[in-house]
């Protein structure tokens, strides 16, 4: 007679002790997880060293900044009223000399023609002209 293996026989063996290791995982630890949260703790690390940079900046810096500002913030009045002023006239434009500007005709500003009567201004430097407002 043949022998029928026992039941107990046929189970597999019980797993051994300890982790079991997948294909993702190495002694029961995913390094993905590990590569993500390394990843992101850069990133952090970076965005708070931006941030202090900056808040150093904001306080060593105001004075130098404000003193750029005001060198960058065009004419003062009082330089602005010093300009020289005259009244628009067609005539007085095609008399000028060829060396001035083609659009003497026209404000710098709000690039809208001149017409007879306008108090305009002249920018030395540029030969251009704008509205005055007087």
């Amino acid at each position: 007679m043949a022998e029928t293996p026992s039941p107990s026989l046929s189970q597999s063996p019980s797993p051994p002790f300890g982790p079991i290791i997948s294909d993702g995982q190495v002694g029961g630890f995913d390094w993905m997880v590990l590569l993500a949260a390394i990843l992101c703790a850069f990133v952090c690390a970076l965005g708070l060293n931006t941030m202090l940079q900056c808040a150093c900046r904001v306080f060593t810096e105001p004075r130098q900044w404000i003193a750029s500002r005001r060198l960058n913030s065009g004419l003062k009045r009082k330089e602005m009223v010093a300009l020289p002023t005259s009244t628009y006239t067609t005539h007085s434009s095609a008399a000028s000399s060829p060396s001035s500007s083609p659009n003497s005709s026209t404000c710098v500003i709000c690039l809208a023609e001149f017409s007879d009567g306008d108090p305009i201004r002249h920018l030395l430097k540029s030969n251009d002209s704008l509205h005055s407002l007087q």
